[in-house]
Parts: C-alpha cells; sequence; structure tokens
C-alpha cells in the first residue's frame, strides 16, 4: 500500500495532465464548454432550495439559513457521488491505455477523482462567498476544510481501486454502486438534520463513513468543532479508510495483469 500511495505523488504532474484534458473531453463539442460541469451541479442545489425551502416550507436549523445548511452537505456528496461514480470506469474508459506496458494504470483511478475536484473547489469557493453574503467572517474552523477534503479524497481513491478493478470483470458493479450511492444519499443528513434521528439509533448512522464527511463540513463551516473534538468518531473513519486502502491496493495488485485481457 506505501509504495502504491508513493507512486501516485511521484506521478501527481502526469496525473493532473491527465485530469485536466479529461476534464475538458467531457465537455468537449457543447455550446457552454466546461462550463457545463458547473451549470449542473448549481441547477441542482437550486432546485432542492426551492423545494425543501418553499415547497416543504422547511424551517432554519438553529439560526442558521437553510440554503447554507444545505449547500454545506451537497457541495461533499457532489464530490463523492460524482468522483466514485466516474472512476468506477476509469479502467474500461481507457482501455487503449491500459494495453501500454509501459503505462501506470494504478493513475487512472485518481485521474478522475482530480477532474472531479477541480469543479469542487470551486463549490468550496462558492461556500466561502455565501457564508460572507450571509454575514458569516472567516474562522479559524474554516481551515480544517483541508483536513476533511484530504479525507474525503483517501476515502474515494481506497473505493476507487476497488470498484475500477471489478467494473473490469463484471460490468453488473458499477450499477450496484449506483444503487448503493441511491442508498447513502437517504442514509446520509444531507436534507434531514440529524436531530430529527432519536438517540438510540445514533449508533448506527455513525457507521457511515459519509456522515463523518458531510458533518465534518457542517462543522467546518456551521458549528465550529475540531475533528479532534470527535475522537472516537475519527479513529472510526480512518480505520475504515486504511481497510478500503489495504483491499484497494490488494486487488488492484492482483488483478492488473489480467485488464488487458479482458479489455
Amino acid at each position: 500500500m506505501y509504495h502504491f500511495l508513493k507512486e501516485i505523488i511521484i506521478n501527481r504532474q502526469l496525473i493532473f495532465k491527465f485530469a485536466t484534458q479529461d476534464f475538458r473531453s467531457r465537455y468537449l463539442g457543447s455550446y457552454l464548454g466546461i462550463l457545463w460541469a458547473f451549470v449542473h451541479p448549481s441547477l441542482m442545489i437550486l432546485i432542492y432550495w426551492f423545494v425543501f425551502q418553499v415547497g416543504f416550507k422547511s424551517m432554519p436549523i438553529g439560526n442558521i439559513p437553510f440554503l447554507l445548511w444545505l449547500m454545506t452537505g451537497l457541495v461533499p456528496w457532489f464530490f463523492l457521488s460524482e468522483s466514485i461514480t466516474n472512476a468506477a470506469n476509469a479502467i474500461v474508459d481507457n482501455s487503449y491505455l491500459v494495453k501500454k506496458v509501459v503505462f501506470k494504470v494504478n493513475m487512472l483511478p485518481s485521474v478522475k477523482i482530480v477532474s472531479s475536484l477541480f469543479i469542487h473547489l470551486f463549490f468550496i469557493a462558492v461556500l466561502f462567498v455565501l457564508f460572507f453574503l450571509y454575514g458569516f467572517g472567516f474562522s479559524y474552523y474554516n481551515i480544517q476544510i483541508i483536513y476533511y477534503l484530504f479525507s474525503t479524497l483517501i476515502f474515494v481513491f481506497g473505493i476507487s481501486l476497488i470498484s475500477s478493478c471489478l467494473v473490469v470483470f463484471l460490468k453488473d458493479i458499477g450499477q450496484i454502486i449506483n444503487m448503493l450511492l441511491q442508498c447513502c444519499f437517504w442514509l446520509t443528513p444531507i436534507f434531514w438534520s440529524f436531530d430529527v434521528v432519536p438517540k438510540e439509533y445514533h449508533f448506527w448512522f455513525k457507521f457511515n463513513p459519509l456522515y463523518y464527511i458531510v458533518e465534518g463540513y457542517r462543522q467546518t463551516f456551521l458549528f465550529h468543532h475540531w475533528f479532534w473534538e470527535a475522537p472516537t468518531l475519527t479513529i472510526y473513519f480512518w480505520s475504515v479508510n486504511v481497510i478500503i486502502l489495504f483491499i484497494g491496493t490488494y486487488l488492484f495488485k492482483k488483478l492488473r495483469p489480467h485488464f488487458a485481457d479482458l479489455l
């Protein structure tokens, strides 16, 4: 696992170059070009806000405007969902590169993740602007967005290693991932406040690693708590991360020699 991650770091410039090309190619030929990458998530956020704020008359969470509360949950979710979905097909979509002996195939999932990261960084900037417009000044707690972003990247990377190599052998994995993401979307407190869950069920919801990430963004921007103030949850999340990384690197190493034959 150490050598696998070290190789990714060494080839970071090449990964960034491929990610930039991937980002541009996704919207090549359309009139708005790469603007579509930002228009679609923005439109979804507006729709969700309108449905829940105007339609269902959702009230502010505490003294926090509903739009800010919703955005801090949706922004990390969009990145998680898009990067996991795209990275799952990283090897299949680049079969011409897989067949080249000299190419480092383990870079392909990272390329898809970095490509999605561009959009995520834009929406993080939007979050800061929105909080400023609503009268929330900069806080020292906002610095830990770096920590939660890093945590998200490691989690997504581990998941993508497992999914991308399994998709080569079983195409149905892609559909299973989409179904699991839909389940996680509603089981993660994105649209609903975790306070509505009876305390006896809190323990089970916290088994979901996405809870740690989404709530982490809210702790950073809204509730102002440091991640080390929840040591048990932090240790659990990173334990899951390490296990996923280990499984991912092991599977990738074992299955890598068979990719070219199947593709």
